[in-house]
């Protein structure tokens, strides 16, 4: 186990799956707050971003620009009505904020700017850059003599982009072992789905060629989650020369079942009626994933 990290027990498991439970209504309220939202990414891809801030990451609400903080990088920069409600909760801004998310005048919007919204790293959204940032961060780093972790969350479709693949070659180039790809591999994007539009599967071989050491989990099973970054994380810290790449087989939508694996929910709004709807199955998804845990933990 990487050091200062307490053990991955039933009661870890639990806590997070409490809080992975939490961000999905928030993430569901902020969307209808906002109107609308890019909700199916950020549903597949909450599970990671609630494992990494809420377990793993070195960072400080009260001193967002910490010099030594690990840094997160929403290459998939769209879901932000996911990522947002994160940092909400962990106090980076007040929830007021997240009440006008994306209306006239508000800073947290549709993708986030870090010039605006406390706790942003970088400002992202236009695809398949997101990579590219996070090998600065960490060659940054290494200029400085400042150890940390750089994790990047990008998601399937946007991997169709050329520009990932050299930010790749470059991330092994250096031997950049504190960079980590987190694949959201939902199998759905904009226009459908991604083997239709671009096949990009084998993804675990790809980076394997690419000179990563590859970690293929369930993404929504927080104790493959939590193994696959302790791993990476102990690469590093046991000297590694090569990046991760977590390779997290998920489903657009997850834990609400109209939503669930269907791309026309890659971006959508909610009336009341299917706000209710979703909770209702998000109640039916909470249960079943704590039982997981009891019976498994």
């Amino acid at each position: 186990m990487p050091a200062n990290f307490k053990p991955f027990d039933k009661a870890e498991w639990l806590r997070l799956e409490k809080k992975a439970d939490e961000m999905r209504r928030f993430c569901i309220q902020t969307s209808v707050w906002g109107g609308s939202g890019h909700l199916g990414g950020s549903l597949s891809a909450m599970d990671a971003m609630v494992a990494l801030y809420y377990r793993f990451m070195k960072i400080d609400p009260s001193n967002s620009q910490l010099e030594d903080r690990d840094r997160f990088v929403l290459s998939k920069g769209h879901c932000a009505v996911g990522y947002a409600p994160i940092l909400c909760d962990l106090g980076y801004f007040p929830v007021d904020e997240l009440k006008i998310f994306n209306l006239t005048g508000a800073k947290v919007g549709m993708h986030l700017d870090c010039n605006k919204v406390n706790g942003t790293d970088c400002s992202t959204g236009s695809l398949g850059h997101g990579l590219s940032l996070a090998v600065g961060f960490a060659l940054a780093g290494r200029v400085k003599g400042i150890d940390y972790m750089n994790y990047v969350l990008t998601g399937d479709g946007e991997l169709n982009e050329g520009s990932n693949w050299e930010a790749a070659m470059s991330a092994a180039q250096f031997k950049l072992s504190n960079v980590v790809v987190l694949a959201d591999n939902n199998k759905c994007m904009i226009d459908g789905r991604v083997d239709d539009e671009m096949r990009i599967e084998p993804l675990d071989k790809k980076f394997e060629s690419f000179g990563f050491n590859v970690i293929r989990v369930d993404g929504h099973n927080m104790k493959e989650l939590n193994d696959a970054i302790e791993a990476a994380i102990k690469n590093h810290q046991d000297g590694g020369d090569k990046p991760t790449a977590i390779i997290m087989d998920t489903y657009k939508g997850a834990g609400v079942d109209f939503m669930e694996d269907n791309y026309l929910w890659h971006y959508g709004s909610l009336d009341e009626e299917k706000q209710a709807a979703a909770y209702s199955s998000l109640d039916k998804y909470y249960a079943a994933r704590v039982e997981r845990a009891e019976k498994e933990a």
